[in-house]
């Protein structure tokens, strides 16, 4: 594919279809449905799950096909979380012998 990638039309039409564009009838749709978060997901990452799956479900752009890449995010967000608490804890140059 060449050029831009397309921009799917739920996108556009939150952003008001600024390029007025006929919007594609056919485009695929996946159900607007927040995937279940996975048990192994727990703390910091379980909260941060439900923040971003309410904001998502909200504007209905969110599905299945999403749990992955939420996933992703949310061990991502409860690493960097247990970083910034050592980084306290110990200062961030941990000498060794």
């Amino acid at each position: 594919m060449r050029g831009r990638k397309p921009i799917p039309s739920t996108i556009k039409e939150l952003n008001g279809n600024p390029g007025k564009r006929k919007l594609n009838p056919n485009e695929p749709k996946p159900a607007a449905k927040a995937p279940p978060c996975p048990a192994h997901i727990q703390g910091e990452a379980r909260k941060e799950w439900r923040r971003v799956v309410r904001e998502l479900s909200a504007l209905g752009i969110i599905s299945n096909l999403d749990r992955a890449a939420l996933t992703a995010y949310v061990t991502a967000w409860q690493r960097m979380i247990e970083a910034e608490e050592q980084l306290r804890k110990h200062g961030p140059i941990v000498k060794s012998p």
